[in-house]
C-alpha cells in the first residue's frame, strides 16, 4: 500500500534538500581551487526583494524581505531529495 504524503511534508523535505545542497555548495567552494569549475558550481542566482521593503506605520515599522540563493549544488540537492521521496 502506498503512503500518502502531505504537501507540507514534501515542501519541508525539499526545503531541507535545498539547505543541505546550499551548505554543500559553500563547503565545495572552499575546497575547490579557483577556476572555471569553482565558478560554475558557486555562481548563484539571488532572486528576491533587495533591499527589503520597509513600511513605517508611525506606531510600528514593518520590514519585509525575501531572497533565495540558488546555485547548481542546491538544485542538485532538491533533485536528490525529490528522488529520495519515493522511499520515505
Amino acid at each position: 500500500m502506498l503512503k500518502r504524503k502531505g504537501t507540507g511534508f514534501i515542501l519541508l523535505l525539499l526545503l531541507v534538500g535545498a539547505l543541505v545542497g546550499s551548505a554543500c555548495g559553500d563547503l565545495l567552494a572552499n575546497l575547490i581551487p579557483s577556476g572555471v569549475v569553482r565558478d560554475f558550481f558557486t555562481a548563484a542566482l539571488r532572486p528576491g526583494i533587495d533591499p527589503p521593503l520597509t513600511i513605517n506605520l508611525l506606531w510600528a515599522t514593518l520590514t519585509l524581505g525575501f531572497t533565495l540563493k540558488l546555485n547548481v549544488i542546491a538544485v542538485l540537492g532538491v533533485i536528490l531529495t525529490a528522488y529520495l521521496l519515493k522511499w520515505v
